[in-house]
This record gives structure tokens, C-alpha cells and sequence, in this order.
């Protein structure tokens, strides 16, 4: 009779237990089929994302992939890190040309042109001793740039460090940077000359 005064009663309160215990031994089943759902939405995503990713800012795809055969030659991957396609330079030098002044665009258009014309119409589809002679044949010079070639090649060259060296590869791997790290003792200079 207690029961009837507060609008529940037992049987309405064990229909509610077993509602609750049958939507709890679903929630296992719910929650894969969820995850499943997320994991091919996170899948979907991360593809899309590459795809825009890999879209080149200024340059074309053949002229991108000039300048990643150029730029892991200037620094090939070796037992130590990755090289500079790795490090994904190519796509920072297509970064930073994009925001850069319509002479330097031109330089590296020209020069792109220019290491195509010299190995005979694709720089990419050259043997890799040509490429290496095309190369060596343009940074003799490379303290005064006087043609187009050589300056191009100045410019990738620095445009590769830099782009290799602001990377997780050059920097934790090649350069093996571990960050701030705290000293219980620094014994200053260890130079003889220098104790006091």
C-alpha cells in the first residue's frame, strides 16, 4: 500500500531493473559497433586529410617531384635518420615558395626548368649518376652564383637544411636533440687552460 502512495510499485520498479540490466548487457555490443563507426569516420578523415595534404601550394606534381629527387640528394637518407623526402622537405620548400616574393618564384620555376633541360627533358626520369653529375656540375660555383642554374641550386640547397633541420627527423634523429633537460651538476668548461 506504501508503494501505491509514492506512483511506483514493486512490479513497475523490476521492470524498470530488467529494462536497465537488458540496456546494459547491450551497451558492449553498442559501443564496438561505435568504435567500428568512429574508427571508419577517423579512417575516412585521415584520407582526406593526406589527400589535401599531398596538393601541392605552387608548385606542379612534376615540378614537387623534382625537388624531392634534388633535395635527397643534397641529404640522402642513411643508417642515422631519413633523408630529406622523409622529412618531408619538398613540402615545406612548396610552402615557403607559395608565401614568397614573384622573383623567387620565378628563380625556382626557371631553375626547375632549367634542371630539366639539362638532363635532356625530366631531371626526375634521369639516371641517378646523371643527376649527381647535373648537380656537381651547378654547385661548383656555389660561394658567387653567376647563372640561373647555380643560383637555383644555391637556393634549394639552403632551402633543404632548412627545411630538413626544422624537422622531427633532422632534429631528434640526425642531430638527436632531446630537449631541455635538467643537470644535477654542470662542471663548466673542461679545458685545461680554462680552471681555475
Amino acid at each position: 500500500m506504501s508503494e501505491e502512495k509514492n506512483g511506483l510499485n514493486r512490479r513497475e520498479a523490476l521492470k524498470g531493473i530488467a529494462t536497465g540490466i537488458g540496456v546494459g548487457a547491450s551497451l558492449p555490443i553498442l559501443g564496438q559497433q561505435a568504435l567500428a563507426q568512429h574508427e571508419h569516420h577517423a579512417l575516412a578523415a585521415k584520407t582526406v586529410q593526406a589527400k589535401t595534404a599531398a596538393k601541392p601550394k605552387f608548385f606542379t606534381a612534376a615540378e614537387l617531384a623534382a625537388i624531392g629527387e634534388i633535395s635527397e640528394l643534397i641529404i640522402p637518407a642513411d643508417e642515422r635518420s631519413g633523408g630529406a623526402k622523409a622529412a618531408e622537405v619538398p613540402a615545406f620548400i612548396d610552402l615557403m615558395i607559395s608565401e614568397s616574393s614573384a622573383e623567387n618564384k620565378d628563380l625556382w620555376k626557371k631553375g626547375l626548368a632549367a634542371m630539366d633541360a639539362k638532363a635532356d627533358g625530366s631531371f626526375v626520369k634521369a639516371a641517378k649518376e646523371k643527376q649527381v653529375a647535373i648537380l656537381t656540375e651547378v654547385s661548383k660555383n656555389e660561394m658567387k652564383p653567376s647563372t640561373l642554374e647555380e643560383r637555383f641550386f644555391k637556393a634549394i640547397k639552403n632551402m633543404t637544411i632548412d627545411g630538413y633541420y626544422t624537422s622531427k627527423i633532422g632534429i631528434h634523429d640526425e642531430l638527436k636533440y632531446k630537449g631541455n633537460t635538467y643537470l644535477k651538476e654542470f662542471k663548466g668548461c673542461t679545458h685545461p687552460e680554462h680552471q681555475s
